[in-house]
C-alpha cells in the first residue's frame, strides 16, 4: 500500500469546529483513492486544531491535482471551517490545497492544489477547463442553496444560521440594479440571502450589532435622541463631545472657526479628492483682483499664474433636491471656493459663492465680511462638503467599487487563479457591509435619508452624476494627483502617504503577476482575467467609455495598474475617506449633515442666533454622530493592509513578495509616526497599521 500523510487544518473562527463525519478522496493524475473516513471517536476536528492522518492507496497517485471533501451528520448537523489541507506524497513531495470555507451540507466540493494556474495553463486536463467547469457547476450549485435559504426563511422554515446549505464565496453570484445610473451590485434580498462566506464572522456581526445600539449610549446621547428643537447656545453642541473625544475632535472643536482648519481639511481631511490648482477662474465664479485680500499682497492674476491659487467646486451639487426632514425642508449648496497657498504655507480660503449661478441674492464671501457672514459661508461649504464626500466619495469611489472588484471576481476567477488569490482579502465583508448600507443608510427608511440633507432622491441623483463624470485615472492617485495640479503642494499628507503606499503596492503586484505573467500574449490569452475587467467595465461602470476604464487587458503593465488600482481603492483610499468621519465631524458646526434655513440673500445679515437656526436640530445633529462613529469604529477582528492569515498562495517567490510587502509597509508605518510626532495635528489615516485590507465598515 502507498501512504499519503495529510494534514488538516480547521480555521480559528467562532462555530468553525464540527463533530460530524469527515470523509476525503485523493485526486492525481493517475488515479484517485478511495473515500477515506478521517473520523475517529476522538473529534478531530475543532476550532484551530490542526489533525494528522493517514491515507492509504493500492497504488501511486501521480501528480496530486485535487482533493474532494464531505462532511456527513453524526448526531447533529454542524457547520465546519477548514482552512486548508496538506498531503504530503510517497515521494516526499507536499501538495498544497487552500480552502478557507465553510461547509454546512452533505454535498462533495472539490478543492484544486494550491498552485496558481492561468485559464491557458490546460497542460493537464485535470487543471485545465473540466475542472474549472466542474468549479462553476459548484458555485452553480452553491448560489441555489443560498436562494433556497432565503426562500424557507421567509417561510419560517429555514435552519438555524450555520446548519444551512452554503459554502461561501464561491457561489455563482448576479448582478442587479439598485438604481438606474450607478454601478450594479449583488443580488441579495437580505444578509441571509448572501453566501455564508462573504458575511461577517460571528465576532464581527455581534460587535456591529452592540455598536449600532449602544453607539448612542455610549456618546452619551440618547436622551436626546428625539428631541427636535434648535440650538440655542453654541456651548450646547460642546456637551455632545464630552463622552467620547480623540486628539483630532479637541483641535477641531477649538480651532473650526479659523480658515486654516477649513483650508487644511481640503487637503487631509476626509474629502482630500476635490481640490485643485487653479489657472484661470471659471466664468460663474466672477472673483476680481480688487475683490479679495491676498495673504502677503501681490496680484490674483500673479498667484494664480505662480500655481499659488487653489479652487474647489462643488458643482456636482447644483441641481440636487434637498431633503425634507420632520416635515420640513433642507437646504444643500453648490458652492465655489477660492484659496491661496501662503507664504508660510498654508490654505487659506480668500472667496467663497455658496450657488453656482451669479446673482445679486448670490454673494460672493469674503474674510473681510462680519464675522457670521463669513463663519456661516464657511459652514454651508462644510455641510455641502459632507453630502459630497459621504456619496460621491465614500460610498461611490470606495464601496461600490469595490463591491463591482468583488463581484466580478466571484463570478470570473476559480480559487488557482493567481489574481483571485491576489484579491481575495481585500474582499472581506465587502459584500455584506454593502448590503447594509443599502438597508441601513440609503434605503427609504435610512439614516441618510431621514436625516441628511442629500438623503432621499438626492443620494441617487449625487451617485449618478458622480459616475457619469467619473474618470479611471482620478482613481489612480499618481494620475490624479498630478492631473489637479497639487503636486508641490506642501502639508498635503494624503498626497505624501498616499503616493507611497501607491508605489509599494504597485512594485508588490507588479513582483506578484510578473512571475505567472511572462508576456503580453498570456495577459490577452486569459480568458478568465479578460471576463473579470469587462465584468466590471459593463456592470460597474455601465459601459461608458468615457470613464477611461479599460475594457479588456492587452499589456502586463495594464493588468498591474488596474489591479494596483483596486488594492489602493479596497484598502487605503477607503481608509482615507472613512476612519476620519469621527475626527472631523463629531464637532457638528464643522460637519452639519444639512442645514435648515437658506444662505444669506445679503450681507451684513448673518448673526449668531441665525447660525444656530440654520444648524440641523438636536435629533439630526446626534443622529449624524451617531452614523459617524458606527462607520469609523474598527472590529476587533480587523486584517490590516499586508496581513494574510488565509494562506492562498504556496509557492515560493509570492510567498517571498508578501514578506517583502509587509517589511516595506512597516518602515512606511515608522516614517509616518515620525513624521506625525512633530505635528499639531497628526495625519494617521493612510498609517499601513490602521489600513484594513478590505472595504469593511
Amino acid at each position: 500500500m502507498i501512504n499519503y500523510e495529510v494534514t488538516v487544518f480547521t480555521g480559528n473562527l467562532a462555530l468553525a469546529s464540527t463533530f460530524n463525519s469527515v470523509y476525503i478522496t485523493l485526486v492525481g493524475t493517475d488515479g484517485e483513492s478511495k473515500r477515506i473516513d478521517l473520523t475517529s471517536w476522538k473529534p478531530s476536528f475543532l476550532k484551530g486544531q490542526v489533525s494528522h492522518f493517514i491515507v492509504s492507496c493500492p497504488k501511486f497517485l501521480g501528480k496530486l491535482v485535487m482533493i474532494k471533501l464531505d462532511k456527513q451528520k453524526r448526531i447533529l448537523k454542524d457547520s465546519w471551517y477548514p482552512a486548508k489541507v496538506e498531503v504530503k506524497s510517497p515521494k516526499n513531495k507536499t501538495y498544497h490545497f487552500p480552502i478557507y470555507h465553510w461547509i454546512t451540507d452533505s454535498e462533495v466540493y472539490c478543492f484544486r492544489e494550491g498552485t496558481a494556474l492561468r485559464i491557458f495553463d490546460d497542460s493537464n486536463s485535470h487543471v485545465g477547463g473540466h475542472s474549472r467547469q466542474q468549479e462553476l457547476k459548484q458555485r452553480q450549485k452553491v448560489f441555489r442553496s443560498s436562494q433556497r435559504r432565503l426562500a424557507a426563511a421567509k417561510t419560517k422554515q429555514s435552519s438555524p444560521k450555520g446548519t444551512a446549505n452554503h459554502i461561501g464565496h464561491i457561489c455563482h453570484m448576479s448582478w442587479d440594479v439598485y438604481a438606474q445610473g450607478i454601478p450594479q451590485c449583488i443580488k441579495a434580498d437580505s444578509i441571509q440571502s448572501l453566501p455564508y462566506d462573504v458575511q461577517f464572522s460571528f465576532t464581527k456581526t455581534a460587535e456591529m450589532k452592540y455598536t449600532a445600539v449602544t453607539g448612542l449610549v455610549e456618546l452619551e446621547l440618547i436622551e436626546m435622541a428625539e428631541l427636535k428643537k434648535k440650538w440655542t447656545h453654541i456651548d450646547d453642541i460642546s456637551h455632545l463631545l464630552c463622552a467620547h473625544r480623540t486628539q483630532v475632535t479637541d483641535f477641531v472643536h477649538k480651532h473650526w472657526k479659523e480658515d486654516s482648519l477649513f483650508g487644511y481639511q481640503f487637503l487631509n481631511g476626509v474629502n482630500p479628492m476635490l481640490i485643485r490648482c487653479c489657472k484661470a477662474l471659471p466664468k460663474n465664479f466672477p472673483v476680481t483682483g480688487d475683490m479679495v485680500s491676498l495673504h502677503g499682497g501681490g496680484s490674483l492674476a500673479d498667484e494664480m499664474m505662480k500655481g499659488n491659487i487653489f479652487l474647489c467646486d462643488y458643482k456636482l451639487l447644483d441641481g440636487v433636491q434637498p431633503n425634507t426632514i420632520s416635515r420640513k425642508k433642507q437646504y444643500l449648496m453648490a458652492p465655489l471656493i477660492l484659496l491661496q497657498k501662503t507664504s508660510d504655507n498654508k490654505l487659506m480660503p480668500i472667496a467663497i459663492q455658496l450657488k453656482q449661478k451669479p446673482a445679486k441674492d448670490n454673494p460672493i464671501f469674503l474674510p473681510t465680511d462680519s464675522e457670521y457672514d463669513w463663519l456661516l459661508a464657511k459652514i454651508f461649504v462644510r455641510s455641502a462638503n459632507f453630502n459630497f464626500y459621504e456619496v460621491s466619495v465614500h460610498l461611490l469611489r470606495t464601496h461600490l467599487l469595490a463591491e463591482v472588484f468583488t463581484v466580478s471576481l466571484l463570478r470570473n476567477l476559480p480559487m488557482v487563479h493567481p489574481l483571485y488569490k491576489l484579491l481575495m482579502p481585500h474582499t472581506r465583508y465587502t459584500l455584506q457591509i454593502n448590503v447594509l448600507a443599502r438597508q441601513l443608510l440609503i434605503s427609504q427608511t435610512g439614516v441618510l435619508t431621514r436625516f441628511a440633507a442629500s438623503g432621499g432622491k438626492g443620494v441617487i441623483t449625487i451617485l449618478q452624476k458622480s459616475l457619469s463624470s467619473l474618470t479611471y485615472s482620478s482613481l489612480c492617485i499618481p494620475d490624479d494627483i498630478a492631473e489637479r495640479g497639487l503636486k508641490d503642494v506642501p502639508n498635503f499628507y494624503y498626497r505624501d502617504d498616499g503616493l507611497k503606499l501607491w508605489e509599494i503596492i504597485f512594485r508588490f503586484v507588479k513582483e506578484i503577476l510578473t512571475s505567472y505573467y511572462k508576456t503580453d500574449a498570456e495577459v490577452q490569452k486569459d480568458s478568465e482575467l479578460q471576463n473579470w475587467i469587462h465584468d466590471i467595465y459593463e456592470h460597474g461602470f455601465l459601459s461608458q467609455a468615457s470613464t477611461g476604464i479599460p475594457q479588456k487587458f492587452t499589456t502586463v503593465d495594464e493588468m498591474i495598474k488596474f489591479v494596483t488600482m483596486v488594492i489602493f481603492t479596497c484598502s487605503a483610499q477607503h481608509s482615507a475617506v472613512n476612519s476620519g468621519q469621527y475626527d472631523f465631524g463629531a464637532w457638528m458646526p464643522n460637519s452639519p449633515v444639512t442645514l435648515q434655513l437658506p444662505p444669506p440673500t445679503k450681507k451684513g445679515k448673518a448673526s449668531e442666533k441665525s447660525m444656530l437656526d440654520t444648524f440641523p436640530d438636536i435629533q439630526t445633529t446626534v443622529h449624524g454622530m451617531a452614523v459617524m462613529w458606527l462607520l469609523s469604529k474598527q472590529s476587533s477582528d480587523s486584517i490590516f493592509l499586508g496581513q494574510y492569515p488565509e494562506e492562498h498562495f504556496s509557492e515560493e517567490v509570492p510567498c517571498q513578495k508578501i514578506k517583502d510587502f509587509q517589511v516595506e509597509l512597516k518602515r512606511l508605518s515608522a516614517e509616518i509616526k515620525a513624521r506625525n510626532s512633530g505635528l499639531d495635528l497628526p495625519y494617521t489615516y493612510l498609517d499601513p497599521e490602521v489600513i484594513e485590507n478590505s472595504v469593511s465598515i
